[in-house]
């Protein structure tokens, strides 16, 4: 199993004020995908977001800076919004990192879980399942191709042009990122694409079904099995202890949720619902390096096998020094605990 980590560039250092520059949180990131390279996790995700609060609307560029100080980690979105975006444009920016880091690039694309994107480049919410529909059809066939004859309804033609450069790799791993849609799990499996599951709230068995509709609408449509992946993107945190992990995420997990549920009409968080959450069958996995390994080691068995977990950190607005301590114990416990237990070694190495 792929350990690894994902993060959405928060703009704050922490919830109750205490701000760094927009200049230093990068910076600070770039020396978080380093460490993680060096403490041996298997991949670095960054999101897309288009807010004041993320500092992620170009993360190819933050990927590329990564790529020239790291050495075996490798880079991705998580997730590359392409409803709102020119696969021409995604597949270049990719491809060039692939370059740079030589070979080590991925992407995980979706539609998003917020719909800001498409206003700010003119897009109609209207189109927003044709768009990603079409869009993804596209990215995938020059994926494969340096020209491609293509048309389709959002974008101009293609009629055989070049897209260059190419990758590093013979062709760029593109996984589909999905939320709780079954017809997300069911394109995933007919496309015989890796899918990378967001979990950020309930219980993941309950994923379990989505998963094997996955699994066999991708046997139906005749990919290998081992071609099938399995990821899920989940909120945690590891700190020396659970009690001290819980009270660190906690502050800045609850104003985020709170913000946000504030756009969506939910209630604000409470203390009771996140401990509800960090508890053996909770989507939180927030607590020592023994109880997340054995909750992530539980989440496997539960949904029959998963080949990557990453940490969605960032959401809670961390400083710069708990991330980095974080990092450490999740590559140098979390991450051989769960190797140790399945009898494996990092995928990456």
């Amino acid at each position: 199993m792929q350990i690894g980590i994902d993060s959405f560039a928060a703009n704050a250092d922490s919830p109750v004020g205490n701000q760094v520059s927009a200049e230093q949180r990068l910076a600070d990131l770039i020396e978080e995908i380093e460490l993680a390279d060096q403490v041996g996790l298997d991949v670095f995700g960054i999101g897309e977001h288009h807010r004041k609060e993320f500092l992620d609307s170009a993360p190819t560029v933050i990927l590329a800076a990564a790529a020239a100080r790291t050495k075996r980690i490798h880079l991705t979105s998580a997730v590359t919004v392409l409803s709102a975006a020119d696969p021409v444009r995604v597949f270049q920016e990719f491809a060039t990192l692939d370059l740079i880091s030589r070979g080590r690039a991925e992407m995980i694309v979706g539609r998003g879980s917020f719909v800001e994107a498409f206003p700010l480049f003119g897009l109609k919410l209207d189109d927003y399942d044709s768009l990603f529909t079409e869009k993804l059809d596209l990215l995938l066939k020059i994926n494969q191709s340096s020209k491609v004859h293509w048309s389709g309804k959002h974008r101009a033609a293609l009629t055989g042009q070049g897209i260059y450069p190419r990758p590093a790799q013979q062709s760029l791993p593109i996984w589909l990122g999905v939320g709780g849609t079954p017809e997300s799990f069911v394109r995933a499996g007919t496309l015989g694409l890796p899918l990378m599951v967001a979990i950020i709230g309930g219980e993941p068995h309950r994923f379990l079904p989505l998963i094997n509709l996955y699994r066999e609408a991708g046997t139906r449509a005749g990919h290998a099995p081992e071609k099938l992946r399995v990821g899920l993107h989940c909120l945690g945190y590891v700190a020396d202890t659970t009690a001290q992990a819980a009270e660190e995420f906690f502050p800045g997990y609850a104003k985020a949720f709170t913000e946000i549920g504030r756009e969506r009409g939910w209630p604000p968080t409470t203390r009771a619902q996140f401990d509800a959450l960090c508890g053996p069958t909770g989507a939180l996995h927030v607590g020592n390096a023994e109880v997340v390994a054995e909750k992530i080691l539980r989440q496997n068995q539960v949904l029959g096998g998963i080949d990557r977990f990453s940490f969605q950190m960032s959401v809670a607005s961390l400083p710069h020094r708990q991330l980095m301590h974080a990092i450490e114990i999740i590559g140098t416990r979390v991450a051989p605990l769960v190797r140790q237990e399945l009898g494996v070694s990092s995928v990456t190495a």
